[in-house]
């Protein structure tokens, strides 16, 4: 990472858990996200539990984006018939991370074999603000706010904000 293209931004998470079984107290991977967060430093200001529907999930992206600059959607990117995070989501960048769903299946694989080929997880730029929307199993949100999120955050955000 080039020095001159990162700038001292002040960082702060949403979490938006997209799922129609899980509740504050059962969600292992909000729960986890959050936790990889604060030991980065990175404070969590906003969270939400919403269900696979379109409006809904749309509803606390923007409510989310009035709170934070950094908005980790986790589940309802898979191929069933009620995923439905990524059609909610991706209309609205203004710019996609194409790199942020390649590498994050290029590093899945490792973990879960070709399996990893049916995640649509996808990152990009809404209003200067970095979205992510990554599958909701736990490894799954481990994986991509250790090794992806979390270091290119203010790199993302310098970016995005010029």
């Amino acid at each position: 990472m080039n020095p001159e293209h990162v700038h001292p931004i002040e960082i702060s998470a949403a979490i938006i858990t997209v799922s129609t079984t899980r509740t504050a107290d059962n969600d292992t991977s909000g729960i986890a996200i959050r936790q990889i967060l604060e030991q980065a430093g990175i404070p969590t200001v906003y969270y939400s539990i919403v269900t696979d529907r379109i409006e809904a999930i749309r509803t606390e992206v923007f409510t989310a984006i009035q709170k934070s600059n950094c908005i980790i959607i986790n589940g309802g990117t898979g191929l069933t018939h009620d995923d439905c995070t990524i059609e909610a989501v991706l209309p609205l960048l203004d710019k996609k991370m194409d790199g942020f769903g390649e590498f994050f299946r290029m590093k899945s694989i490792q973990q879960i074999g070709t399996s990893a080929m049916l995640s649509r997880a996808v990152a990009g730029i809404l209003y200067g603000n970095a979205v992510f929307c990554i599958p909701g199993s736990t490894p799954a949100v481990k994986l991509a706010t250790t090794e992806l999120i979390v270091p290119e955050i203010v790199h993302i955000l310098s970016h995005a904000n010029r």
